[in-house]
């Protein structure tokens, strides 16, 4: 398959990124920020962004969504990197429709997935308990208790987990820490008893939560999967978020190469523009070069996940690449601005917390590198 976009999905480019530029610039966030705003985002905005069929991208047709999947999710992804525009989009949107669409039974997305789509529902994935991802770390449990399930332990960095309407739970109804058997998923009310949510904010002015489950209990019903058995339904799931999160960390790594580049042009030292020095062209040409291979990574990974079957291998390359390539596009970046890349005036901060966040969501560049030699054999 060739590594480019079809007309449909560059429409759908350059719709969400005039869309995105107009209605939630980096400036927004900068708000949101300063007023220390509760929710994190525009519900207005995440309205109309619903009404253009983003909530809905990964979502089939019959069920609400607009079907562009991954490689549409990964465009729009891209385009909210250039701009750091908040919403639920990755929690709701991307991570919990894959997994609802991976696990859930037909009843279950039958209920959920439309009101995703609408951007009426906002569900998240609470998955990692320490700092570091490890799904099958899970020790948080899930013990019978009449005809349902008590749930009882910790989850932390969860998106959008101080708003979310429900909130997808991993939990270990059988083995031992470590163990890939004996992980359940349990749909849970964002308001339900005995449920602690703590609101924190992050570097990257984004509001997550930790989640506390003091005997929170669930029916039956609220399994999704089959009990014990659903870790492959959802590293699945995962691997299509972590392809869209490497989309976002190239996003913020062409917009960082673009504003770089225009510095470049503007600034001038010992009366010509500091881009005629050859050692700073030598840096912005490597920075090019990275950014484009990484592109043709996350394009194959996208496309790799919409033609179905195991894209692990795929999708541990693209984050790991994704990672790397923002971090020196955001290093980069505040280095060639020279001082005022380092003030808060300047949007350049906001690039890098952002990309330090995203390089560890869902596995960092050691897990992936690690991942993708084992799936490669080694």
């Amino acid at each position: 398959m060739a590594l480019v976009l079809n007309e449909e999905q560059q429409l759908l480019k350059e719709s969400a990124e005039g869309f995105l530029k107009e209605k939630a610039p980096v400036s927004q966030l900068r708000k949101l920020r300063d007023d220390a705003d509760e929710t994190g985002f525009s519900k207005e905005l995440w309205n109309e962004m619903s009404e253009m069929g983003f909530a809905g991208l990964l979502i089939e047709e019959d069920h609400g969504g607009t079907a562009f999947g991954c490689v549409g999710a990964g465009i729009v992804a891209e385009a909210m990197g250039k701009t750091l525009s908040a919403s639920p989009y990755l929690a709701s949107g991307v991570v919990a429709a894959s997994v609802i669409k991976a696990a859930g039974s037909e009843g279950q997305k039958g209920a959920l997935l439309p009101a995703i789509a609408a951007g009426e529902l906002i569900v998240t994935l609470a998955v990692d308990e320490s700092s570091r991802h490890a799904p099958e770390d899970t020790a948080l449990k899930a013990e019978k208790s009449g005809d349902g399930y008590k749930l009882s332990g910790m989850k932390t960095f969860v998106p959008e987990g101080h708003v979310a309407d429900k909130v997808i739970v991993l939990a270990r109804t059988s083995g031992a820490a470590g163990d890939t058997d004996g992980l359940s998923l349990f749909l849970v009310e964002g308001t339900a008893s005995g449920l602690i949510t703590d609101r924190t904010v992050s570097v990257d002015s984004r509001n997550w939560a930790k989640l506390t489950f003091e005997g929170v209990t669930v029916g039956a019903d609220a399994l999704l999967g089959e009990e014990g058995k659903v870790f492959a339904a959802l590293d699945s799931a995962l691997d299509r978020a972590r392809i869209v999160v490497a989309a976002e960390l190239l996003g913020i790594a062409q917009h960082c190469f673009d504003e770089t580049v225009e510095y470049l042009k503007e600034r001038k030292q010992f009366g010509v523009p500091i881009g005629s020095f050859q050692a700073l062209q030598h840096r912005a040409a490597q920075l090019y070069s990275e950014i484009e291979v990484t592109r043709s990574a996350v394009l194959k990974a996208l496309q790799v996940a919409d033609a179905g079957g195991n894209v692990a291998w795929f999708a541990s390359l693209a984050k790991a690449k994704a990672s790397k390539t923002a971090e020196l596009a955001t290093n980069e970046a505040i280095q060639m601005h020279g001082g005022i890349g380092m003030t808060d005036e300047f949007d350049m901060g906001f690039y890098i917390k952002r990309a330090r966040v995203l390089q560890h969501l869902y596995g960092d560049f050691n897990y992936h590198a690690d991942r993708f030699a084992r799936c490669s054999g080694y």
